[in-house]
Order: C-alpha cells, then structure tokens, then sequence
C-alpha cells in the first residue's frame, strides 16, 4: 500500500449541509426551520426551561428543608509522613505547618491522617486525628496535643 492509494471509508466523510440553496438540496427557502415563529428568526433560542409564559417546574415545588452546608467544618489535612520534615522534639502546630508550606489555609482547624510513617519524635497540636494517625503517632514514641 503506498501514500497515494489510501481512500477514507465509505460514510466517512459527509457533504457540508448547504442550507437556503435552492429547491434541489431540499433545505432552500426556509432553511429546515418551519414557517415562522420564535425558532424559525434568527438568534431565536429558548431557554430550556421556559414553558410558554406558565409557572415553571421550578418555582411551582416547595422550598422546604435546611442545609447545614453554611455551617460545616473545612480542616486543612496533613498526613504523617508529611511530619518528618521536622527535627527530633519539635513542638508542630497550624503556624508552623503554614510557614513550612505543608498547609496553605488554617481553616477550621488541623485534621492528621494516618498516611505514611513517622519516623521522627514530635509533640503534633493539632485539632483533630485519625485512628490511624494516633497508632501511627504513638508508635514512633512521638506525643500529641488536641487543640
């Protein structure tokens, strides 16, 4: 097979869709588009959930209920093996974490997760921490400080 014998498949390529051209390409006239009306005019879209003028689906169901999304807690997550940055006895707490750049926002507060392995001797002030985190914490002989 050379270069100049490659052929597309059959129903590969498609003719461009010529409209307002004539009676032959069958789209003359008014183009496909029906006689008259808002969708037959030019720049004549609907918005989707317009329903001719009567009250819409969404403003005729009740608003009921309350969400607590407005209130809900955001901690800053640092894992364990994102610890071992620090020397043996240092004391790690939230401005400590934002000045070595392992958190960028305080948030709520500090959540540790058990990811990883501590390999240093910390005493961790923190806000909270996982199950995992405190085995993990305890295991390497290092303390912790709920805030």
């Amino acid at each position: 097979m050379k270069l100049h014998e490659l052929e597309q498949n059959i129903g590969a390529t498609h003719k461009k869709k010529r409209v307002g051209r004539g009676s032959g390409s069958g789209l003359g006239k008014t183009c496909g588009r029906g006689q008259k009306g808002q969708k037959a005019r030019s720049g004549g879209s609907i918005n989707p959930v317009f329903e001719g003028g009567q009250l819409p689906l969404y403003r005729r169901i009740p608003k009921r209920g309350f969400s607590n999304a407005l209130f809900k807690k955001e901690y800053a997550i640092v894992n364990v093996s994102d610890l071992n940055v620090f020397e043996d006895g240092t004391i790690v707490n939230q401005a400590l974490l934002k000045e070595k750049g392992i958190i960028s926002k305080e948030l709520s507060g500090v959540k540790v997760l058990g990811e990883g392995k501590l390999e240093k001797k910390l005493t961790i002030q923190a806000n909270k921490f996982s199950k995992s985190a405190v085995e993990k914490i305890k295991e390497s002989g290092s303390n912790i400080e709920v805030i």
